[in-house]
């Protein structure tokens, strides 16, 4: 465990071993590897669009900058814990498509200590089983490689294709809350691993 500093108190989340291969994965159609400078721009196309947003935190689109801070984020995440979101592309042409992958969900210090699983694709890229399978693999990674014993996910209210994703997972509908900072009500899967 490791402990970190949210607001005026102390909270401890897994730690996990890095595996030697941990920062990469395929399925038959996808890779999921570390992030690279240049995804920035392709995948600031998605955090652009207001129905890819929609349900990320308040809804708000972000710029390429922003974007790209969070990517920087996002790739620290993989320094500190051994384990992140993973860029996720198409096998066959090379193209981002989005992300899947683990985080510790520090905006919400009620379910802590956890891991989420969570995923995000650019809109041409929904209906087609990628984030199931994207997030399957992770599931398999975090299992086998990472070990750790228990994942949750985090479903905004509305985002029924999420939820939907959860259940493939054969997550379990946990509890339910509020987001802190927007108050938009949530549903807190789980599985055991």
């Amino acid at each position: 465990m490791a402990t970190y500093a949210l607001g005026w108190y102390e909270v401890d989340v897994p730690e996990s071993p890095r595996s030697l291969d941990a920062t990469s994965l395929t399925t038959p159609r996808l890779l999921l590897r570390q992030w690279r400078d240049d995804d920035a721009d392709a995948f600031a196309a998605f955090t652009a669009d207001p129905e890819v947003m929609r349900y990320i935190h308040d809804g708000s689109t972000l710029d390429r900058a922003a974007t790209g801070a969070r990517i920087a984020l996002w790739q620290r995440h993989w320094e500190e814990h051994g384990f992140g979101l993973y860029a996720v592309e198409l096998r066959e042409t090379g193209e981002l498509i989005g992300f899947t992958g683990l985080a510790v969900p520090l905006f919400l210090p009620e379910i802590l200590p956890a891991v989420e699983i969570g995923w995000r694709l650019g809109r041409p890229y929904w209906g087609k089983g990628l984030a199931t399978e994207a997030a399957r693999a992770v599931v398999d990674r975090a299992r086998t490689d990472f070990g750790l014993k228990r994942l949750v996910s985090i479903h905004i209210v509305g985002n029924e294709a999420s939820a939907r994703v959860m259940v493939k997972l054969g997550m379990r509908l946990e509890r339910e809350t509020v987001q802190p900072d927007t108050g938009r009500p949530l549903r807190i899967y789980a599985m055991d691993l």
